[in-house]
């Protein structure tokens, strides 16, 4: 299969395991949390709340609700009796806000030489993330044209659900073949892109120490105006 750069205008990319790497994240995030709850531990119960959080978004693919952003705390709140307040509050902290000091030093290597080189070639670039995505963004030192997550109320769906990245398409006036997608889960970020029609890719398993997936993207887009094609792992919907 070949990547036609001269027929893509946009990139976008999920967030979690396609930017940076979630195995040097997930190793920081467990030493903050036991050094955390160990002195803590009447607090102990905070930890299923962040186990089933993730449980329950695992669960409700299939989503259909008015407001995705406030249910997914209730899922936990309710099958487990704890406040929703308290939920939303855990959450915020150990999901969306402790892990952004982590960010950068866990960005997968050539992921901001392929933004750059993305933009030289006027290619607009777009993020698509289940979970919020502006201050990992920022955290991370990278710049999207739009930022879009399934939580936000245009969207208000969860992957495999096609929304976000058809929303995307129509804000740029583009069509789904016009744009490329970029995940790490095929499952889903796959699955996604198929239903909307549009091309992507899954970043390859590599050690962090040998990841060339974003500079061998780089070196393609530079060193030619033909079609590129990436071995071996290059889908389209």
């Amino acid at each position: 299969m070949s990547i036609h750069w001269q027929q893509i205008k946009c990139v976008v990319f999920d967030v979690d395991g396609t930017l940076y790497t979630q195995h040097k994240l997930r190793g920081r995030m467990l030493r903050a949390l036991v050094q955390h709850y160990s002195l803590r531990p009447w607090k102990l119960q905070e930890l299923l709340m962040l186990q089933q959080f993730r449980i329950q978004r695992e669960k409700q693919i299939a989503y259909a609700g008015a407001n995705l952003e406030a249910d997914q705390y209730e899922w936990v709140a309710q099958g487990n009796r704890y406040p929703v307040q308290q939920v939303r509050s855990v959450i915020d902290r150990w999901m969306f806000r402790h892990p952004l000091p982590y960010l950068q030093a866990c960005r997968f290597p050539g992921v901001s030489e392929f933004f750059a080189a993305l933009r030289a070639q006027g290619i607009t670039i777009g993020i698509y993330s289940d979970y919020p995505a502006h201050d990992k963004l920022k955290a991370l030192g990278l710049e999207a044209d739009i930022i879009v997550s399934s939580t936000d109320s245009a969207i208000n769906r969860l992957k495999p659900h096609p929304r976000g990245l058809l929303y995307i398409a129509q804000q740029l006036g583009l069509l789904p073949e016009q744009c490329l997608f970029i995940g790490d889960r095929p499952e889903l970020d796959g699955a996604c892109a198929e239903i909307a029609g549009m091309p992507y890719l899954i970043v390859e398993k590599q050690p962090f120490s040998d990841f060339t997936f974003y500079q061998t993207l780089t070196h393609q887009l530079h060193s030619t105006h033909l079609p590129v094609t990436y071995e071996p792992v290059i889908h389209s919907a």
